[in-house]
C-alpha cells in the first residue's frame, strides 16, 4: 500500500468509526514504530530509565520468581504496576530511584558491574546482606531499608493481579447455592466450636 492509498484508507475509517484521522494516523506511526524496533508491545515506562526498569524487573523476579505453580513478578507486570505507582507519587519515586542507586553503587562495590550483569551468586549475597534486617551491617541500612519497601510493593502489585490471585488458590466472588456453617476442621483449626 503506498502513501495515497493509506490515507485514502485512514479517511474511510476515520468516516466509519467517527474517530478523527489524525488519531488513526498516530496510532498508525506508533504500530510501525514498534514493528520495526525491539521494544514490547503495551508498556512503555512514565518513571523508570531502561536501567532501572531493567534492575528492578531483575529484582522483583528474585523476589518473587516463577515456580511450578506460578508465574513470576514479571508475568503478573509488576513492572507496570511499580511504574504506575511511583509515576503517580513522587515519594515513593524518590525512595525508588535512591534505592536502586543504591544498588547500582552497592554492585559496582561488589563486583565492578551494574546490578543487571552480576551473577545470580552475586545478586544473591547483595540480597542476603539486606534482605535480614536484624543481621545486616549498620553500612547496608539504607539498603535495608529500600528493599523493605521494594519487598512490600512487589508482593503488593503480585498479589493483586490475576497471576497473584491464582497463585492464592482464592475463591471468593463466587455464588454459593447453600452456606452450612464452617466446615468442622477449619472450626477445630481455630479453635471455635
Amino acid at each position: 500500500m503506498n502513501r495515497r492509498q493509506a490515507i485514502t484508507a485512514l479517511a474511510a475509517m476515520s468516516a466509519t468509526l467517527g474517530i478523527p484521522a489524525s488519531v488513526l494516523e498516530a496510532a498508525q506511526r506508533e504500530a510501525i514504530r514498534y514493528q520495526l524496533s525491539d521494544a514490547p508491545l503495551g508498556f512503555e515506562p512514565r518513571f523508570f530509565t531502561a536501567t532501572e526498569l531493567a534492575a528492578a524487573t531483575l529484582l522483583m523476579d528474585m523476589v518473587i520468581p516463577k515456580d511450578a505453580r506460578s508465574g513470576s513478578a514479571s508475568d503478573a507486570k509488576v513492572p507496570e504496576y511499580m511504574d504506575f505507582i511511583c509515576a503517580e507519587f513522587a515519594s515513593t519515586g524518590e525512595w525508588m530511584r535512591k534505592g536502586l542507586a543504591w544498588m547500582e553503587g552497592e554492585s559496582k562495590k561488589r563486583w565492578n558491574g551494574a546490578f543487571t550483569a552480576g551473577t545470580d551468586a552475586q545478586r544473591g549475597g547483595l540480597l542476603d546482606a539486606i534482605a535480614w534486617p536484624a543481621k545486616a551491617l549498620p553500612e547496608a541500612q539504607d539498603g535495608v531499608t529500600f528493599f523493605n519497601r521494594f519487598r512490600d510493593l512487589t508482593a503488593s502489585g503480585f498479589w493483586s493481579s490475576q497471576v497473584g490471585v491464582q497463585d492464592l488458590g482464592y475463591q471468593g466472588n463466587t455464588f454459593v447455592r447453600e452456606w452450612t456453617g464452617c466446615p468442622p476442621e477449619a472450626k477445630a483449626k481455630i479453635g471455635v466450636n
